[in-house]
């Protein structure tokens, strides 16, 4: 796996955790004190998160780290 791929898969296991509690990109922005573009691109694997963007991702849905990077 590239890391283009790795960005792809992390992006669209933020949107299956973020969609099974019903939230928007927006819902998802607030709780973990981002701007919605910001999560639009990791969504989509435009950018590289840092570690401490997928910890503060994985709390503000209530999941471990691991539960959000497993692919």
């Amino acid at each position: 796996m590239n890391k283009d791929e790795l960005k792809y898969k992390i992006g669209q296991r933020i949107i299956e955790l973020r969609t099974q509690k019903g939230w928007s990109q927006s819902d998802l922005a607030r709780a973990c004190n981002k701007d919605r573009q910001a999560i639009e691109k990791l969504e989509n694997g435009k950018v590289n998160p840092t570690l401490f963007t997928l910890l503060e991702i994985s709390k503000a849905l209530e999941v471990s780290l691991s539960k959000l990077v497993s692919i």
